[in-house]
């Protein structure tokens, strides 16, 4: 399971968390992070969180891999929803971490079906909801 570029193993819970969270909508966000060698599941945001519950929830000087299930409503008025895919690799992180998230996102982002839109950020401004809004219409 493990990639032979990054060594990098996915847990099968951050599989079933993002299936929940597209087909049920389960969740309004998950975040994962990478610990000994393996993407985890950091933290899950409930149906009502908001994407400032989300932001406020990565951490200032590490980095994640996030998605997050934005609700919008287009200029037609129809309701509709995008599961962005986020890159967080601010830049007070480690340089070593960045690189081990650089290395393994592609791999990690593949196994997440679903992923509408993705987004690297290296600080809070890069993924305002401004820009989200804006990526997903």
């Amino acid at each position: 399971m493990a990639n032979a570029a990054s060594g990098m193993a996915v847990d099968d819970e951050c599989k079933l968390k993002f299936l929940e969270l597209k087909s049920k909508r389960n969740y309004r966000f998950i975040i994962f992070k990478i610990e000994e060698q393996q993407v985890i599941v950091d933290k899950v945001g409930g149906p009502s969180e908001s994407y400032e519950d989300f932001t406020n929830s990565l951490p200032l000087d590490e980095c994640r891999y996030a998605v997050f299930d934005f609700d919008f409503i287009t200029d037609e008025n129809c309701q509709k929803s995008k599961i962005f895919f986020i890159a967080w690799s601010p830049d007070t992180s480690k340089v070593r971490a960045k690189m081990v998230y650089a290395s393994s996102k592609d791999r990690f982002k593949r196994e997440l079906d679903g992923i509408q839109v993705e987004l690297q950020a290296t600080d809070p401004s890069e993924m305002s909801l401004d820009i989200v809004k804006a990526r997903a219409i």
